[in-house]
């Protein structure tokens, strides 16, 4: 059994910690190692921490927040990555960890996978059904094109479109590849959407309302041919949700034929290249004015054909028709007849109603009629004098009414009360005050009598509430026992 070595330094347990962790720091430094995520825990600070395990062990890992930005990857378990850092220890847990400076996929097969695991969960969302998926405009007014405004891409689309057909275009410059350019499209998708629907100004170049620029009526978003890496952007959640959400029709323009985002699987229409996104904008302003001509031509030689046709059926029906005299003959006669008989029933009309007049003037006298009239003005007369009558009963009983009313006011007003002797106090504000605890040394008092009104006020506290009983007065009352009225 060995000895106790009771001659060895004293360490506390932050020195032990802190020679440790130089030891561990000068004898690595920077250290590439390849593993499998663990768990992954994004903190609210910005920093990200994650175990790195293989098969065999797993160690502690940490990116701070000001190293996330350059990550382009979202951490998840499982993924298979290789990190660059500096290996340092956590003395708090004694614990040995790597802070990262670089993170990248383990190879094109974990990107693949990523690729399909990210696909997969966007699709169980509904986000690439082609329900969602608008109809493209025929013919826009002014179309937002996002993309690098360096590069290839843009000129195709300015070139194709003022071959076809020249519209207004807006060009949104984003970064299309490498760190923050995912979160750059997303902001131009969202910012296209954000502008408000107005007309292009050919003097100012833009929308009205202080040179604002219109919103576009289709969205096109571009970029060349390149590696997986390259496009991986366009694979990124943020980009396709934002396209998603896109109420202005979108068309996906990444890399080449081969080349397959996810920003294709959800954009409403995906085009091959960026010259067939142009092409798929707008038609062909040449053919278009053909078709017209084409059309207007058709349509001319239509109606004409249909004049002929209808020319043709009047002549027939002209020829079909008998002649005017052979239609108004039997007409005539009936007319010249009715007007023979029209006279004589004229004269012997007159003659019926003249008879049926001298009959009624003859049972007419002058004095039945003046009997008449006097009996009606009697009746009328005593229909008012009863009326007069009726009238002046019901006032007196409203005003009977009204008097008993009044009597019966007068007996519950307060006023009456007043009248006998009694005074109502109100405070500074006209509100009754009903008990001598609610007056106050210095308080305002309005005191009311019958005859009027009189300011007043409090000089001390009201006394207790409590008071002794009332001493008989003399000369009134009976003997001892017997109580005061008053």
């Amino acid at each position: 059994m060995n000895e106790p070595r009771l001659n060895l330094p004293e360490l506390t347990v932050s020195e032990l910690s802190t020679a440790l962790k130089r030891t561990i720091e000068e004898s690595y430094g920077y250290v590439r190692v390849r593993g499998e995520l663990g768990k992954v825990s994004y903190h609210g600070n910005g920093h990200v921490y994650f175990d790195l395990k293989d098969d065999r062990a797993s160690i502690a890992g940490v990116i701070w927040r000001t190293t996330t930005p350059r990550i382009r990857l979202k951490l998840e378990a499982g993924l298979e990555v290789v990190i660059t850092g500096k290996l340092t220890t956590y003395p708090n847990r004694s614990q040995y960890q790597i802070v990262v400076e670089t993170l990248e996929p383990a190879g094109l097969g974990a990107l693949m996978a990523l690729l399909e695991q990210r696909k997969q969960l966007l699709a169980a969302e509904g986000l690439f059904d082609e329900a969602r998926k608008q109809l493209l405009p025929f013919l826009p007014a002014v179309i937002g094109v996002i993309t690098s405004p360096s590069g290839a891409v843009i000129r195709d689309i300015l070139h194709r479109l003022a071959d076809r057909f020249p519209r207004h275009v807006l060009v949104w410059p984003v970064r299309v590849q490498g760190e923050g350019s995912a979160a750059e499209v997303a902001a131009a998708i969202e910012g296209f959407n954000a502008l408000a629907p107005t007309l292009p100004s050919p003097a100012s170049g833009g929308g009205k309302g202080g040179g604002m620029p219109p919103r576009p009526n289709l969205i096109i978003v571009a970029r060349g041919g390149g590696s997986l890496e390259d496009l991986w952007s366009f694979n990124e959640e943020i980009v396709v949700r934002a396209a998603a959400a896109s109420f202005i029709p979108l068309i996906s323009a990444v890399g080449h034929e081969t080349d397959v985002t996810l920003i294709d699987f959800v954009a409403d229409r995906r085009a091959p290249t960026p010259t067939a996104a142009a092409e798929m904008a707008v038609p062909v302003r040449a053919e278009l004015l053909l078709d017209i001509v084409s059309l207007a031509r058709r349509a001319l030689a239509s109606w004409g054909r249909n004049q002929d046709e209808r020319r043709g059926e009047l002549r027939s029906a002209i020829r079909a028709l008998p002649d005017a005299d052979e239609l108004l003959a039997l007409p005539r006669q009936r007319l010249d007849h009715a007007a023979l008989g029209l006279r004589r029933a004229l004269h012997a009309n007159a003659q019926i109603h003249r008879v049926g007049y001298s009959r009624i003037a003859g049972r007419l006298s002058p004095h039945l009629l003046r009997g008449t009239v006097e009996r009606r003005r009697e009746r009328v007369l005593a229909f008012t004098e009863r009326a007069r009558r009726a009238f002046r009963h019901v006032i007196a009983v409203r005003q009977a009414r009204a008097e008993r009313g009044a009597q019966l006011l007068a007996a519950f007003s307060y006023r009456g009360v007043l009248a006998r002797g009694f005074a109502l106090v109100r405070d500074d504000t006209g509100r009754p005050l009903r008990a001598a605890a609610a007056v106050t040394a210095g308080m305002g008092l309005e005191i009311e009598f019958a005859d009027g009104r009189v300011g007043a006020r409090a000089e001390g506290a009201p006394a207790s509430s409590v008071s002794s009983a009332p001493k008989p007065r003399p000369g009134r009352g009976g003997g001892p026992g017997q109580g005061d009225l008053f």
